[in-house]
């Protein structure tokens, strides 16, 4: 399984897992089945708020899921028409992500827990 994690850092498996998908600055891509791991820039950074491209944001990277803090409902939609699974990751860097959704311990981002906008939060849970 591919799985990407936005990030801020390009730190690696050390990187904290970021909060927002579409504004995160790099990815950290890793493969369970051959350990293999790349970090790569988000190619649509600088998009309209609520006008995430996610698929561009992963500058063509074919992957299975993806883990993250946040996440709007517009780019879960079209990762989910995609075949991309989103998790709600917990505050902790990739590497300690990984292993919560290898176990199954991180839950499916559902349109009810994604991010409605930062007018005084409201909407977000992260």
């Amino acid at each position: 399984m591919k799985i990407a994690f936005p990030t801020q850092k390009n730190s690696g498996l050390d990187s904290p897992v970021y909060s927002h998908f579409g504004t995160a600055q790099f990815f950290v891509i890793l493969d369970t089945e051959t350990d293999d791991s790349k970090v790569i820039q988000n190619s649509d950074l600088n998009h309209t708020h609520g006008n995430c491209q996610p698929l561009s944001a992963l500058g063509g990277e074919t992957v299975d899921s993806v883990v993250v803090g946040g996440i709007g409902r517009g780019a879960l939609n079209k990762l989910n028409f995609a075949g991309v699974t989103a998790y709600r990751a917990v505050e902790g860097t990739v590497s300690e992500n990984l292993d919560l959704i290898k176990t199954g311990k991180l839950p499916k981002f559902s349109p009810e827990m994604t991010c409605s906008g930062h007018h005084g939060h409201d909407g977000c849970i992260h």
